[in-house]
């Protein structure tokens, strides 16, 4: 499989930023223990860099999502495929996911984890798509984002280009 990809953000520059929002979330959580919940499979590598860098208690779970699969485009409606592992009742919870576009997947996540009645959530996404009509709003950005497809650091293309170290852009973008 060949495509053509053009480099976005680089390894040094991910490193950078995951640092500056862990350094943003331990200020916001000094005396809490949140628990990090990552979106599948996208935020693995986010995620994981995210909590290493943080250096506080906090606990890390995952939820996946049906989104986009192995499809060119996101799905319409969006179902949680992986439940929970935690009992997040009262606890603080931050949401860490890749990229979010429309925000259909977080506001989905949010209707879904606000059942189990979390003293409160936050929102932390490495990329946000910008200029678009976001449905929830974001509390800790990485990097805003144009038009373009991007894979690489954890995001795919047809379950392709996860273990890439840099974020780069699909095709001509």
């Amino acid at each position: 499989m060949s495509a053509t990809l053009r480099l976005f953000i680089p390894p040094e520059e991910i490193r950078a930023i995951v640092r500056r929002l862990a350094k943003e979330i331990r200020s916001d959580y000094a005396a809490k223990d949140p628990v990090l919940i990552g979106v599948l499979k996208g935020a693995c590598v986010f995620l994981a860099d995210l909590a290493r860098e943080i250096d506080s208690p906090l606990e890390i779970d995952f939820v996946q999502t049906s989104g986009y699969g192995k499809r060119d485009t996101p799905a319409e409606k969006v179902a949680v495929s992986r439940e929970l592992s935690s009992d997040i009742k009262g606890r603080d919870v931050i949401v860490v996911d890749g990229i979010i576009d429309r925000g259909r997947t977080v506001a989905a996540l949010l209707k879904y984890l606000s059942a189990k009645e979390p003293a409160s959530v936050r929102i932390c996404a490495l990329l946000l798509r910008d200029g678009g009509a976001h449905e929830v709003n974001i509390d800790y950005v990485g990097a805003t984002i144009k038009a373009g497809f991007v894979v690489g650091y954890g995001m795919d293309y047809r379950e392709r280009y996860r273990n890439l170290p840099a974020i780069y852009f699909l095709g001509d973008c």
